[in-house]
């Protein structure tokens, strides 16, 4: 049995920025995480950020993710598990694990959860066809492996993840022949689709993919136009060749670790559908086990690394061996997190978490 501080599952941009916030506080930490490389998502993300300094405006992802790494790498007190897999979760705070070929116990006072997401996908004619991928599959074939994946793609989806994505797949050589969106308007900022239309790509609202034609490859999709309750308009169907499809519908929150360990769940749209819930400090409904980032909410990875130091210096607190300068830091991020909430896109989040106040309340 290992014994530790606080155990951290996931080591993407919210584990990592909890893990260094820990450590600053002189707790012993491990990360366990299934990736080749600690990062999340950040590895594959090639655009530059928006936000602040404290945010690594102006900064591309992967070297975000350089710089959240080396906050933790060398430190005396942190021990990392990778390309380890969380077998199982239970209420003692013991988590059983796979890694190089072996099984593993975990006991920790404190654990917190930064799982993040997994993509959604939709449910079309012949969707198992060879050529056809989800975003995040995408960006770690062309950004981590430099795997181009086909020469041709149509893009379903026009949220943030969709726009990039389509752009890296442009700056690859691969021509990106639509963006598809079923409602009535782009779902990403404008900037992203309008560097896309300069470039000559199509953006088509009110339209879907029905189907995905070929024998033992994509060669084509069928697009349909929808009205206003998303049902099919007919004698609006379009043939599209294309070798490739990536399909980009937004993420999951991945509550399934805390499922296991009886803590409360619910469902909330706004936040991207079943999540598990937690108090302002970030806690679940099962005592000592925290949660943040993505699987408690889809945001941006800015919104997931504050939300990462937040947790970190709670459980801090929460562990009586408080950060050094909690109440700075604490006011410092808590403000960033408000000002990454405050505009347009924040309003869907802020309606969600309010949603999960309420369920929290009910809990208690």
């Amino acid at each position: 049995m290992i014994e530790k501080d606080v155990l951290i599952i996931g080591g993407g941009p919210s584990g990592l920025c909890a893990a260094s916030m820990l450590l600053e506080s002189n707790l012993e930490v491990m990360i366990v995480d299934r990736g080749l490389s600690l990062g999340g998502q950040l590895v594959k993300q090639t655009h530059k950020f928006f936000g602040s300094k404290d945010q690594y405006a102006k900064t591309r992802g992967y070297d975000i993710a350089k710089i959240l790494i080396n906050q933790v790498l060398e430190h005396p007190k942190v021990e990392i598990l990778q390309e380890a897999t969380v077998l199982g979760l239970y209420k003692d705070k013991v988590a059983t694990i796979s890694h190089e070929n072996m099984y593993k116990k975990i006991k920790a006072k404190t654990i917190i959860v930064a799982t993040g997401a997994s993509e959604k996908f939709l449910a079309f004619e012949n969707n198992d066809l060879p050529g056809i991928y989800g975003a995040g599959a995408v960006q770690t074939l062309m950004n981590q492996f430099g795997v181009k994946p086909q020469d041709e793609i149509i893009m379903i989806g026009s949220g943030n993840i969709g726009l990039i994505v389509s752009y890296q797949l442009i700056q690859a050589g691969i021509k990106v022949k639509a963006v598809i969106e079923a409602s009535s308007k782009i779902g990403g900022y404008k900037v992203h689709a309008s560097k896309l239309r300069r470039l000559g790509v199509p953006i088509y609202v009110n339209k879907t993919i029905k189907k995905a034609i070929g024998t033992n490859k994509v060669e084509a999709a069928e697009i349909v136009s929808l009205d206003e309750n998303f049902k099919e308009i007919k004698g609006t169907s379009e043939i599209i060749k294309t070798n490739g499809i990536c399909i980009s519908v937004g993420l999951a929150p991945s509550y399934q670790l805390l499922d296991m360990v009886d803590a409360k769940i619910g469902y909330i749209p706004e936040l991207g559908g079943t999540v598990p819930l937690v108090d302002q400090k970030h806690m679940s409904s099962v005592e000592g086990i925290f949660s943040c980032g993505d699987n408690i909410g889809i945001e941006e990875a800015s919104s997931a690394m504050m939300e990462g130091y937040l947790t970190g210096l709670y459980v801090s607190k929460y562990m009586g061996q408080i950060h050094p300068n909690y109440e700075e830091l604490t006011h410092k991020y808590e403000q960033a997190l408000n000002v990454l909430r405050s505009g347009p896109f924040g309003e869907k989040t802020s309606k969600g978490l309010n949603k999960m106040r309420e369920l929290m309340t009910d809990v208690k």
